[in-house]
Parts: structure tokens; C-alpha cells; sequence
């Protein structure tokens, strides 16, 4: 992996779960790691669900080894996340990890 190409800086994060004053459940996010990584969109695709178009962007996101990666949590980059479906580590030398990720956006 060159490093050149890891020119983006991201936020992993995973899911906390959270109380408000009610005993309702709060989404709320914390972070695990901020590494920099390359982003490269692969496919996308528009489709029609409760009365709007939405945008869905199949994303893979590139990075040095991190332990504890899952596909339950999500990975931000600027004001934009992404929904880790899948993680794997690169010929299983604990070196370089391929995030496969999904970008919902919602029109």
C-alpha cells in the first residue's frame, strides 16, 4: 500500500447505545479510531422508496490494520458516513483492511 494514496482523514465509529431524560433510546455515535484512509467510490445506483428518490453509493475504503473493525460500525468522512457492510483483511497479513461501504443519500 502507498501511503500517497491514504490522503483522506476518517472517524471509525461505533453505535453507543443512549438514554435520554425519558428512558427513550438516543442514537448516538462514539469514536474508535481517526486514521487516514483512500476512498474510492465503485458503483451506484438510484431508487425509488416512501415518495423519494434516493442515491446508494457502493464505496471502498482503504486503510492500515485496525483491530476490532466490524460491519457495525460506520465510518465518517467530512459531513458525509457510510455504513461498513463488510471488512477485510488483505491477504489475512494484518496489514491493510478494505472497508466495503454504502453511502445512503437521501434527496
Amino acid at each position: 500500500m502507498k501511503i500517497g494514496r491514504l490522503r483522506h482523514r476518517i472517524s471509525i465509529q461505533k453505535y453507543v447505545a443512549a438514554r435520554d431524560s425519558f428512558g427513550g433510546e438516543l442514537e448516538t455515535w462514539e469514536d474508535v479510531a481517526n486514521v487516514w484512509a483512500s476512498i474510492e467510490p465503485i458503483s451506484g445506483k438510484e431508487y425509488f422508496a416512501s415518495q423519494q428518490v434516493n442515491a446508494q453509493v457502493t464505496t471502498r475504503i482503504i486503510t492500515r490494520h485496525i483491530e476490532g473493525i466490524t460491519p457495525k460500525m460506520r465510518v465518517v468522512f467530512q459531513d458525509r458516513s457510510f455504513n461498513i457492510l463488510s471488512v477485510i483483511n488483505i491477504n489475512e497479513k494484518k496489514k491493510e483492511l478494505h472497508l466495503m461501504c454504502e453511502e445512503v443519500i437521501s434527496e
